[in-house]
């Protein structure tokens, strides 16, 4: 190979119904690595891009709810096995993203995988855990049972690159809900090679889309959004949140307030798994 070879300059699109769209804007903006070094340009996403990203979401969300919770976990396991074969790659992304030695990169790739498999695991068990038959005084029985919210706006970590992407995003497929992600403005191309690898498992187009760009530009026209259900504000500037808690107010959606500089390396629990559930309560009469 020549070593006067010059490298393909890469140009990275969005994911948005399972399919690789360049922004309707056609903006693209530079990325770096923690240096300050040229590593790609990635696509600038739009208020029109979120428009479509919810829509895909919402189309997907019937047949991803619908799905049986061990099929859901099985996908999500699938996506483990084709993030761990790219693992070299994405460490050497976190690495250069988040300005750290590549060992140290490799333990938080190896910590992203396991996520995946943990929330996997969780999505036929949530049920048992949070569900209920409820003492009546009368000849009913009273059934409570948690149900998807719809469709989840994640703005995700500004720091953390790939493992609190994960963490983000694992808990709200995981319980039958579908996604529009803003990813980590500074740091995206581990969120891109992710698409990439959501893209080849079994996960159905729309279940997760994935927007680059300016979080402030694009979580405005998320919250305000009619047909997004939920907000998770973990990767909002703070001088924006106050404005986003009351445009998503307006819809009346669930919103999930993170605490700042969260520890996504700690062990995770069920709390983000119960933010994007709803409990439905079933009356039956007995002998029917």
């Amino acid at each position: 190979m020549s070593e006067n070879r010059i490298a393909v300059a890469k140009t990275y699109k969005l994911y948005i119904g399972g399919k690789f769209p360049r922004s309707e804007s056609a903006r693209s903006y530079p990325v770096t690595d923690s240096k300050g070094a040229f590593l790609a340009n990635a696509a600038q996403g739009s208020r029109k891009d979120a428009r479509d990203a919810v829509s895909a979401a919402r189309k997907a969300f019937a047949g991803w709810s619908g799905a049986t919770a061990y099929n859901r976990g099985q996908v999500l396991y699938r996506v483990a096995e084709v993030l761990e074969g790219r693992r070299e790659q994405f460490a050497a992304e976190v690495s250069a993203a988040e300005g750290i030695g590549v060992k140290k990169a490799q333990a938080l790739v190896d910590a992203a995988i396991d996520r995946w498999v943990w929330y996997a695991g969780w999505t036929d068990k949530i049920a048992a855990v949070l569900g209920s038959s409820n003492p009546v005084a009368g000849p009913y029985f009273s059934f409570s049972t948690p149900e998807p919210t719809g469709v989840v706006a994640v703005l995700a970590p500004q720091r953390s690159s790939l493992l609190g992407l994960v963490s983000v995003v694992a808990p709200v497929i995981a319980s039958g809900n579908t996604a529009v992600v803003v990813t980590s403005e500074d740091r995206p191309l581990p969120a891109i090679t992710l698409s990439e690898v959501l893209a080849t498992s079994d996960l159905p187009g729309g279940v997760v889309n994935l927007l680059t760009g300016r979080t402030a530009e694009i979580a405005p026209w998320l919250a305000s959004h009619a047909d997004v259900n939920a907000l998770d504000l973990t990767g909002a500037p703070d001088a924006l949140r106050a404005d986003l808690e009351r445009s998503a107010a307006g819809t009346v959606k669930r919103v999930l307030r993170t605490r700042a500089g969260e520890d996504f390396t700690a062990e995770p629990d069920t709390s983000r798994l119960r933010a994007y559930l709803e409990t439905k309560t079933v009356w039956h009469p007995t002998g029917v």
